[in-house]
Formats: C-alpha cells, structure tokens, sequence
C-alpha cells in the first residue's frame, strides 16, 4: 500500500497547486462552512460534541479538486481530495479519485485511499480502498482496508448502508433528512452502528452552506 500513500500524497500536492492557480484558469471555485452537533464518519463518531468545518473546492469539467478541514476531539482533520466524474445522457454517473485524511494533535494517524464511485437515479455505491499510516507514539500500525457505502435518495431523504472490510471491520446504517433553510442546507440523521464500530445510536443535527467565488 505504499503506492496509495504516494500517490494520495501526490494528489494532495497538486490540490493546493491546483487551487492556488485558480485565478488564472478556468472552472468554478466555491467554499463551504458547516457545523454538526456530533460528527461521524462511516458510522465511526468523531466527536461527542459540536464539530465546525470548512473547505474549498475547485471544479473544471468533471475534474475536481479542494481541501475541506473539521475539528476533532484533539485537534484538526484535514483532508485533501482531487478526481474526475462524468455523467452519461442516460444518467449513469462514474468518479474515480483520491483522498488523504491528516490529523494535528493526536487524535488519529493518517489515512490514505482511492476512491471509485457510480450512481444511476436514486442509488450511488462507493468503494475505497486505503491504508492507514502507522504511528508508534499513538501504538498505531499500518493496515489496509476497504469501504463499501450504498446510499439511496429521494426528495431530500437518504438512507446509507456501509460496511468496513480487509484488516478493518464493522457496519452500519444511517438515515437522514436534508432541506434548505433561508439560504442554509440543514438536516437531520440518526446514525446505527454495529458492535464493531461504536454499538450504539445517535441523532445529529447540522447546518452548513456553501459559497461561489
């Protein structure tokens, strides 16, 4: 899995270049702030209590690019992400891309992952594949994992189902609701998490809107 960590790590490199160019390129650029009252993250909480976020991102023609940071029980998740989505006329949808997930303080170690995704009407299905860095200070070490999510949508309505495999294990399921409010996107979700992850049920709220620049 050294190939994927090179090439998460390249991709992140190119991200800031990439954004910091923007205005000498054509696309669009937007930006995003958000709060939830407990974040989660494939069915794995984050945090207990509130979590404010933001981010940045760029888009060319199917080809994306951005960085989006929240914080964390000791510190600060970054991430940075770029790929390509194409939709068809029939209205299959492809993307193929990769994410790095960096953490300052010591709240977790790095991960690293290629993401593939397709969708058709209601239904999208994802597929990682990753790996998480090791870190003797925290007694973590290297594994590899995979993640499947298959979510279905419909007027604002949502329903996931995912499930963590290789060296990681655990699944869960989440409901939520989404609308937008006086210019915010606000919505509600009940997360159910299997014995592996957390064995338990949570509700979170959050709140959140988005920027062209």
């Amino acid at each position: 899995m050294k190939t994927l960590k090179i090439t998460a790590i390249a991709a992140a490199v190119l991200a800031v270049s990439s954004v910091s160019q923007v205005a000498f390129a054509e696309g669009s650029v937007s930006a995003n702030i958000g709060y939830v009252s407990q974040y989660h993250f494939r069915g794995i909480q984050q945090t207990a209590s509130g979590s404010t976020s933001a981010g940045l991102d760029y888009e060319n023609s199917g080809f994306y690019v951005g960085t989006w940071a929240a914080d964390v029980d000791d510190g600060l998740e970054i991430d940075v992400y770029a790929g390509y989505g194409v939709e068809f006329d029939s209205g299959l949808a492809l993307g193929a891309g990769v994410t790095t997930y960096q953490y300052t303080g010591d709240f977790d170690s790095a991960y690293n992952e290629v993401n593939l995704s397709v969708g058709f009407g209601m239904f999208s299905l994802e597929y990682s594949i990753g790996t998480q860095d090791d870190d003797a200070g925290l007694d973590i070490v290297e594994a590899d994992y995979t993640f499947t999510g298959i979510t279905i949508e419909h007027n604002g309505f949502s329903g996931t189902f995912g499930s963590w495999g290789d060296e990681f294990e655990g699944e869960y399921f989440e409901v939520a609701y989404a609308t937008e409010v006086g210019g915010f996107d606000v919505g509600i979700g009940v997360i159910f998490s299997g014995s592996d992850l957390d064995d338990d049920e949570s509700m979170y709220f959050s709140v959140s809107k988005s920027f062209d620049l």
